[in-house]
């Protein structure tokens, strides 16, 4: 914004002449007669002082943060507070990072994030390992939950907020490691027209809009949609999504604001479990040695896909609609209530290798067909008030939420298998081996949960004085968890649980000076059995116990620019009561007695000139069982290494603008091995470490045209990516392009 401000030169020495005084003045001055100055006509010129331009950046309402560096979060408490306040490690992934980086999914978004992992998600949902510890439903939307199995798109989100540790006093159930929280892009007044094309290797064919403007001076409008009909580097795999996103922002008043949304998405692709483990080797496995464990099989040959992929369609259908309304009263208490009702239809069918590939090729196959649907109402209430007491500064955080999730669940299996998977022996170079069972009609599962949380929190962060901080909060939840197997030879075909959970939350901030804090935190959190959680386990009433997180973190916070931030974080994170898949009999539970993670993370992100922005993460952290879990072969031992958490990962980030038309990306994901899965007494995969390299080139043709282009693996490095367990792994992929072209009109 430039404001151009013309000064005239004080004329010389006037002439006074006596005259009556305007009336105007009041009846005070009226029965003066005081000298007034006049100007000839000739002594009216002026001079033009040379204009002095003034530039202020305006706040976009559309798009609230620029660049890869965000100051301030309300995820981790609540309030809009300044990250550097936060007690808590917390990493955003902006809206700006997304583009540059040509982001297509929150695994795409979390390899820039410490302590955090992909996982496979059987090739057809979202699956994160937060601090060794992998979720499925810690997903949120604007603060609200969002847990249904699936993937999401980033076509009509701001920004990913990434809170590590538990933190149960926040966000009530869950939130084992973290939570990974969408903030949604949001209508309002600064005007957004964009329309983006891209088309990329094997077949990556995308095109996205965003649309917004005020429709008057109470109302704005906005619209994001997304289509996409993409190839893979994998054999007979695809994807086809769209959706589309409106949203109204209505301001009646300064003190009050609604905001309505909506979305419909549907993401269609083949479920891919990628490759098996090889051949058991000889020897027993110990956890001081390696060189027994099994590794990917035939990792370089990463198109092939074990199974059918024909057979293994997955398909997910969500429909939601959002409303928030907030307003501040004259004596400065602010309430917001936020709604969430969201209806979600899935299905994923998949043909997969069960076992490694022997030594004479033979590999064991299952399959099953498992559907989904899932009706999630969600209703938060916030109330902060800000007062003093003496010198000390609070902000009193005080709500409720109600939440009520009904799921439905069944799977079927192939006629003629007899396990719950479906299994059958095939061979490791046949590309069609589903030739005998074609009809998924054997019920394997068939069973309704109906779950309801009644949630109190209260927060207060504390202020001191300018060194000393606080907050401290508890949350109480009660959890009513209605479960019906509805097989009718089913060994328990109702459970009734009632779960009452106290969740503390107790943080102290020391700062140094403005610009830095050194903090302590204790956190817990609570995952009961209900929803996803009971999906896939042999359902018991001792299995309904909730399992339980402890997070103990130091940290400290640095902005070594007004635009660069430096983190770092040590933590400790136990569980307790976990209950998980066999890695001997997946169709089967065990349950773990304890887990520790423990570690050190460390990110940068920011401009370090002007010309120069970068986004860093490094993680150092060990994950271990701390109790050994059954007997013989199947057992694992205490000190076995956790699934799918390396010891060491870095990921780097640079963008370089060279000038005003061009700008390069250069970056390096990297981390060490891993197991596929917990090792036991018997088996064990591992994961090799790998280093990748990526690349961009940046063009704005004009004020209206940009185009990137993004390049992944620039040394067409084989590796694997990640895991679901020992023999379902993915292969990273080859050397690959995308181009992308902007339109701003």
């Amino acid at each position: 914004m430039s404001i151009k401000l013309t000064t005239m030169k004080r004329p010389a020495t006037p002439r006074l002449t006596p005259r009556p005084v305007l009336m105007a003045f009041g009846f005070l001055m009226a029965s003066a007669a005081l000298p007034v100055t006049t100007l000839s006509a000739a002594e009216s010129n002026v001079i033009e002082l040379e204009t002095v331009e003034v530039k202020a950046s305006k706040k976009s309402d559309t798009k609230p943060i620029r660049g890869y560096n965000a100051k301030r979060s309300s995820t981790a408490t609540r309030t809009d507070t300044d990250l550097i306040n936060v007690p808590q490690a917390i990493t955003v992934i902006t809206r700006d990072m997304m583009q540059d980086q040509s982001m297509q999914s929150i695994a795409d978004a979390v390899r820039y994030v410490p302590g955090v992992q992909a996982a496979q998600g059987e090739g057809n949902r979202d699956q994160l390992v937060l601090r060794g510890n992998q979720t499925t439903s810690d997903l949120f939307v604007d603060g609200m939950r969002d847990d249904i199995q699936t993937y999401r798109d980033l076509y009509n989100t701001d920004r990913i907020e990434v809170l590590k540790g538990p933190n149960g006093m926040i966000f009530g159930r869950g939130g084992a490691g973290g939570v990974i929280n969408r903030v949604s892009k949001k209508a309002g007044w600064d005007p957004v027209k964009d329309l983006s094309v891209s088309y990329g290797s094997f077949d990556h064919r995308r095109i996205s809009a965003d649309y917004g403007q005020g429709l008057t001076d109470e109302v704005a409008f906005r619209l994001n949609a997304v289509y996409e009909n993409s190839n893979s580097y994998r054999d007979g795999v695809d994807l086809r999504r769209y959706g589309f996103s409106p949203t109204f922002t209505i301001k009646p008043g300064d003190k009050t604001e609604m905001v309505l949304s909506a979305e419909y998405f549907k993401d269609e692709r083949i479920a891919d479990r990628g490759v098996p483990a090889q051949a058991t080797r000889t020897g027993a496995l110990t956890t001081t040695n390696a060189d027994f464990n099994r590794r990917p099989f035939r990792i370089g040959d990463y198109d092939q896909f074990f199974g059918n992929a024909k057979l293994s369609p997955t398909e997910t259908e969500t429909v939601a609609f959002n409303a928030a309304i907030s307003h501040a009263f004259d004596n400065g208490v602010q309430v917001k209530n936020s709604s969430r009702l969201a209806f979600y239809d899935k299905y994923y069918q998949n043909v997969f290798a069960n076992s490694p590939v022997s030594t004479t090729g033979l590999l064991s196959l299952a399959a099953y067909r498992d559907e989904t649907k899932r009706e999630n109402l969600i209703n938060q209430t916030d109330i902060t008030y800000t007062l003093k007491t003496g010198e000390v500064e609070h902000n009193v955080l005080g709500g409720f939420e109600i939440n009520i999730q009904d799921t439905r669940n069944n799977r079927t299996a192939p006629t003629g298998t007899t396990d719950d998977n479906g299994t059958f022996t095939s061979t490791a170079s046949s590309q069609s081996p589903f030739g005998v069972p074609v009809n998924f009609n054997r019920l394997v599962r068939n069973q309704q949960s109906d779950f309801t949380v009644m949630g109190v929190y209260m927060q207060d962060q504390i202020v001191f004085n300018p060194q000393w901080q606080a907050v401290i909060g508890l949350r109480h939840d009660r959890i009513d968890t209605d479960f019906r197997d509805l097989r009718p030879t089913a060994p328990v075909s109702n459970i009734n649980v009632t779960n009452n959970l106290l969740s503390p939350r107790a943080g102290l901030i020391f700062k140094p000076s403005d610009n830095s804090s050194i903090y302590a935190n204790y956190s817990t959190s609570y995952v009961p059995r209900a929803g996803d959680q009971l999906i896939g386990l042999t359902v018991s009433a001792a299995s309904f116990k909730p399992e339980k997180f402890v997070n103990k973190e130091i940290g400290a916070k640095w902005d070594i620019l007004p635009s660069l931030s430096l983190t770092a974080a040590i933590f400790k994170l136990e569980r307790e009561n976990i209950l998980a898949a066999d890695p001997n009999s997946p169709a089967n539970n065990i349950l773990i007695d304890g887990q520790e993670t423990t570690g050190l993370e460390l990110s940068l992100s920011g401009k370090v000139t002007d010309q120069w922005q970068v986004m860093a993460a490094y993680t150092l952290q060990e994950g271990e069982t701390t109790k050994q879990q059954g007997a013989g072969n199947g057992a694992i031992l205490a000190g076995s290494a956790l699934a799918l958490t390396p010891t060491r990962t870095f990921s780097l980030w640079n963008k370089y603008q060279i000038n005003d038309t061009w700008a390069i990306g250069v970056g390096m994901v990297s981390r060490s091995e891993m197991y596929a899965a917990p090792p036991t007494a018997s088996q064990s995969t591992i994961l090799p470490g790998y280093t990748r390299f990526d690349a961009a080139i940046f063009a704005k043709l004009s004020p209206k045209w940009d185009a990137q282009v993004n390049i992944e693996n620039l040394t067409n490095k084989d590796y694997a990516l990640f895991a679901h367990n020992n023999n379902n792994i993915t292969p990273g992929a080859p050397l690959n392009a995308r181009a992308t072209l902007n339109y701003h009109f």
